[in-house]
């Protein structure tokens, strides 16, 4: 007797890749301390009310959670000033995402559209679900093509994704080309969602000008994903939000798991968004972080892109090698992220850490660049 096969299509799936954690590189180099600077963690740690909360509900933990999460779904609705009845939550926006895919493409009937690269999660999930997968490569530049990816759109697409600012590159386009890609999908593909993953926006300088949620009401073929992992800082617990289409808000929670956001999520979550001065310390650290790193980036010869993002995509000086250089810096005790997975293998992306993580990669950085050409 053997076991049930796997179906092929998940068998020929690359796993998504997350950053090294400080747990394995600390015992693979036997080091004491370790800087992460690899998956665009809050360098400010998690907002002091919401480990307070955490802690105060911690005896709740045997309780399951408020069916629908109300409480949270109703904050957020008061954050964005929108209807309740269109905020939507999950364990993580992967789970949003992957619901969304699940709700609105039929296996061997639909497409998807995204770019090319992107978040790994979009292609991932889209070939779980055997939908067609159709992308559109970013320009040199890595802004984005929304002609392009219009022009990848019809009759059978029902979902087309944005990241803005996106990941790897940081880049963030204005709202109105947003805006105007949902015309044209309106026009060209009327059954497709364009979902908008705003992960990052918190990050921009100037969110009134680039998120769509600054523009007044959402297109009704418009959907806009947030995160608890970047801002507020709290990625161990897995939570995300969307705002959508009040149809869709239906369906989403005829079909998500029951109780996939936690109690201690929830209160966590709460807390987080009564956290004023925790979040604008947050914000100002990587607004100033960010440009610190982009100048010792340029100063030592590196290719920087703009970004908008709490990370920096660069590209090492000639005659380096940026797995070599990922290696060297691991050995010192400062994981960033190779960008291999993206289809780059000649750029790395760094994390915004706190003024003290920064310095020390860019120390680190600087004295390996410096070993490798006396080599």
């Amino acid at each position: 007797m053997s076991a049930p096969s796997v179906l092929e299509r998940i068998q020929a799936l690359d796993a998504y890749a997350p950053g090294l954690s400080i747990a394995e590189i600390r015992q693979r180099h036997g080091l004491d301390q370790v800087i992460k600077l690899a998956s665009n963690e809050n360098p400010r740690g998690a907002s002091p009310l919401a480990q307070e909360a955490i802690r105060r509900h911690a005896g709740l933990a045997f309780r399951y959670p408020q069916g629908g999460n109300p409480r949270l779904t109703e904050a957020l609705a008061r954050l964005h000033d929108v209807a309740p009845e269109r905020m939507v939550v999950g364990n993580g926006s992967d789970e949003i995402i992957d619901l969304l895919i699940r709700m609105l493409a039929a296996p061997g009937e639909h497409s998807l559209v995204c770019c090319l690269p992107c978040f790994s999660i979009y292609p991932i999930q889209a070939r779980v679900a055997g939908v067609e997968l159709r992308r559109c490569a970013l320009r040199e530049d890595f802004s984005m093509d929304f002609d392009g990816l219009a022009a990848l759109a019809d009759a059978s697409t029902r979902l087309v994704f944005v990241t803005t600012p996106d990941n790897p590159s940081g880049y963030c386009p204005p709202r109105a080309d947003v805006a105007r890609l949902a015309r044209l999908l309106a026009e060209k593909a009327p059954e497709a969602l364009l979902v908008v993953d705003e992960a990052y926006m918190d990050f921009a300088e100037d969110e009134s000008a680039t998120s769509l949620l600054a523009d007044g009401p959402l297109p009704e073929n418009v959907a806009v994903l947030r995160t608890f992992s970047k801002s507020w800082g709290l990625a161990g617990l897995r939570l995300g939000y969307g705002i959508v289409p009040s149809s869709l808000a239906d369906g989403f929670w005829r079909c998500r798991l029951p109780f996939s956001v936690n109690v201690l999520a929830e209160e966590a979550a709460l807390a987080a968004l009564e956290d004023t001065t925790f979040r604008a310390a947050t914000l100002a650290t990587v607004r100033a972080g960010r440009r610190a790193l982009a100048d010792g980036l340029a100063r030592l010869g590196c290719r920087v892109w703009p970004s908008q993002a709490n990370f920096l995509m660069f590209r090492l000086p000639k005659g380096h090698t940026a797995r070599t250089c990922f290696d060297a810096l691991l050995r010192r005790g400062i994981i960033i992220r190779p960008l291999t997975s993206y289809g780059l293998p000649d750029c790395l992306r760094v994390s915004v850490g706190n003024p003290e993580e920064n310095a020390a990669f860019l120390h680190a950085l600087e004295e390996e660049l410096r070993a490798t050409e006396d080599a």
